[in-house]
């Protein structure tokens, strides 16, 4: 199940559309059409070649239409769900300020990548990792320890912090609101040198209870029945 698949991906939005080979392809379509046919396109690739084309596709689509950036996203989650994490780093490099619309919308397509898409998308803007998280968790509510995994894989720092708050609730299932208003925020901006360096994706991660190993008792986190809060503090009901 732990399989990890290893990119040398350049994810600069400064890559001339003539060295991709899907800008042509995807140029022809209308803009209504480019989220199903960036799909279709990495539906029909080569298993080889699928993380390539996926990064090159997403970099053409959403070169072509930053505003459609998370409708693609999440329709090629939808249809490839194991490409969702790449899809969605490979959007939100071109796109930041769209980082916590992505996630969500992969999120919602692809909710067993949940994890994967937190951890992908966080190790492109760090700086926006619990409102990554919390839009997550709202879509998937039942992703708490995939989601904190994914956090502590882009952003090792934070184990320690996150450890100190499960430990803290004494067995109790905090919402992840709470447990991320006591992990401290990243000031740390993505460098260049981090958006090129290559992208390691863990398709297949299985978090079996307990999360972490507290001092006393061990915690097994979800996210409770209480539901989580999104970006603006709209609640989302568990279901």
């Amino acid at each position: 199940m732990a399989v990890v698949l290893f990119a040398a991906v350049g994810l600069r939005a400064s890559d001339t559309p003539a060295a991709n080979p899907f800008f042509g392809t995807l140029s022809t379509v209308s803009p209504a059409e480019l989220p199903s046919a960036s799909a279709e396109l990495i539906a029909q690739a080569d298993s080889k070649n699928l993380l390539e084309t996926t990064v090159n596709v997403v970099k053409a689509a959403v070169g072509l239409n930053p505003a459609a950036a998370a409708a693609i996203v999440g329709t090629i989650a939808q249809s490839t769900p194991k490409m969702a994490s790449v899809a969605a780093a490979a959007a939100v490099a071109l796109v930041p300020s769209q980082a916590v619309a992505i996630a969500r919308a992969a999120a919602a397509a692809a909710p067993s990548e949940a994890g994967k898409i937190v951890e992908a998308v966080c190790r492109v803007v760090p700086t926006a990792y619990k409102d990554v998280a919390s839009a997550v968790a709202g879509v998937v509510p039942d992703a708490g320890s995939a989601i904190l995994a994914g956090i502590t894989n882009a952003i090792p720092s934070l184990q320690g912090p996150i450890d100190k708050a499960l430990a803290a609730s004494n067995g109790v299932n905090p919402p992840l609101s709470k447990i991320l208003d006591q992990v401290p925020s990243v000031t740390t901006p993505v460098t260049t040198a981090a958006l090129n360096a290559p992208m390691t994706i863990t398709p297949a991660v299985h978090f079996g209870p307990p999360y972490v190993q507290p001092p006393a008792s061990p915690v097994n986190y979800s996210t409770g029945t209480s539901g989580q809060e999104l970006p603006g503090g709209r609640g989302t009901p568990s279901p």
